[in-house]
């Protein structure tokens, strides 16, 4: 297995955003690959990062999909790739520089020194670290997380976070194929099943920074998918053995 780890970034029309994220990521020189799963985005990013692959060829990767189809659904194939080619270490996160890529090597010490299985970038660990949102928007996630907490009893402050390593212990532990949900709900699935697997889970503070450029892809059906998807995730655990 490789000792180095993978960032899998989906992206759709984040052209304004790819050269930098990927820029900063391997400025960390901390062996790690990226692969771009791209939803054919008609601003061109696909084509973008295949120029980019040109100066990066052993550690940048690009899925390139027919049509937009979901965060859940360019994860998924993108964890499957990572699988395959037997990463130790498998993150997911944005493309638009809301992660810092600084914080990869803090969430993978973590992971090597085997304090956890799977690392999660908190907004909440230690109050609200959340910089240019809305009000409203940071009133909506911080509640919804609660609202995860007592459903799911799930020991996690931010269960929808979007910035998160895996262990390839705990990533191939699950049917990728079955992860149901595709927004919001597909983050908090992924916690939750781990964590009913006996998969150790922790957070560790970050500052999440609202995007300069491009537009956010959050809509009413992807809030109203969580709101439903949670009470599907804790009634399906009591009801069957989780997949």
């Amino acid at each position: 297995m490789k000792d180095n780890s993978l960032i899998i970034i989906p992206t759709y029309n984040e052209a304004e955003n790819i050269v930098n994220v990927i820029n900063k990521i391997f400025s960390i020189n901390d062996n790690n690959s990226v692969l771009v799963v791209d939803d054919n985005s008609p601003d061109g990013t696909s084509n973008i990062v295949k120029n980019l692959q040109n100066d990066n060829i052993d550690k940048l990767f690009l899925i390139t999909r027919d049509k937009k189809d979901g965060l859940g659904s360019a994860y998924k194939e993108g964890f499957k790739w990572a699988l395959e080619n037997k990463y130790s270490y498998i993150f997911e996160m944005d493309a638009d520089l809301s992660h810092d890529p600084n914080e990869i090597k803090n969430l993978k010490k973590l992971l090597i020194n085997n304090e956890c299985d799977v690392a999660i970038g908190s907004r909440y660990l230690k109050g609200v670290s959340v910089i240019n949102w809305p009000l409203s928007r940071i009133f909506l996630s911080y509640f919804a997380n609660i609202y995860v907490r007592i459903i799911t009893s799930m020991p996690v402050k931010d269960s929808t976070s979007g910035f998160v390593g895996y262990s390839n212990e705990a990533l191939s532990s699950l049917n990728i194929n079955k992860i149901k949900f595709n927004g919001y709900a597909f983050q908090i699935e992924m916690k939750f099943k781990l964590w009913k697997k006996n998969f150790k889970l922790m957070e560790h503070q970050i500052i999440f920074v609202n995007r300069e450029h491009g537009k956010s892809k959050m809509n009413k059906s992807i809030i109203f998918e969580a709101i439903i998807g949670v009470i599907k995730l804790k009634l399906d655990s009591i009801v069957k053995k989780d997949e």
